[in-house]
């Protein structure tokens, strides 16, 4: 802040804000001052909760076919992660409503919707793989989304930031994971 400016200076006035805040509340949480193409972010989103679904059908699969000497703590694992994909998909459905949007639960297409394959794997060491492989794609579209919206959609972004975090955590687990099956 120089000299000159002066705390508020770069606010909006509050009768302006009230007044805008007034126009067009059949909109919610959407404002004036939303920034994004609001299309391209809930079809980015529903893009999303394909991706989420699709993991989280994938992590139950693997869940109830984990068998082996490790599968009890990797199968803990896999459920785990399930269980985290689920609350993503929640987030990601209640912010697309709140854009005045549609979530898209619907089963057909689900696959195709989804940035990562539902891969069923052979043995758990290939349900490891896949689930990384999965991750790892989700990690770079999480990435891409984030830096399409910028600061056009705040809200969105932080969400996806706090995802994409998570995502980052559950491919460590599943890299480390792979390491150990490897020395056993």
């Amino acid at each position: 802040m120089t000299r000159k400016d002066k705390p508020g200076d770069f606010l909006t006035d509050i009768k302006t804000l009230r007044e805008r805040a007034r126009r067009h509340i059949e909109d919610g949480a959407v404002t004036a001052g939303y920034q994004a193409d609001r299309a391209t972010v809930v079809k980015l989103l529903n893009e999303a909760l394909a991706t989420e679904l699709v993991c989280i059908l994938r992590y139950k699969r693997h869940y109830f076919m984990a068998a082996g000497i490790n599968a009890d703590t990797v199968a803990a694992e896999f459920l785990q992660h399930a269980n985290e994909e689920q609350m993503h998909a929640d987030q990601i459905a209640a912010r697309i409503v709140q854009l005045r949007g549609e979530p898209d639960f619907s089963p057909d297409g689900l696959a195709t919707r989804s940035h990562a394959e539902y891969v069923e794997g052979d043995d758990l060491v290939d349900m490891i793989r896949e689930d990384l492989v999965a991750e790892r794609v989700a990690i770079d579209s999480y990435g891409e989304m984030i830096r399409y919206i910028g600061d056009k959609d705040i809200t969105t972004r932080r969400m996806l930031e706090g995802i994409l975090a998570m995502e980052e955590e559950h491919a460590d687990d599943l890299s480390s994971m792979l390491e150990d099956m490897k020395r056993r």
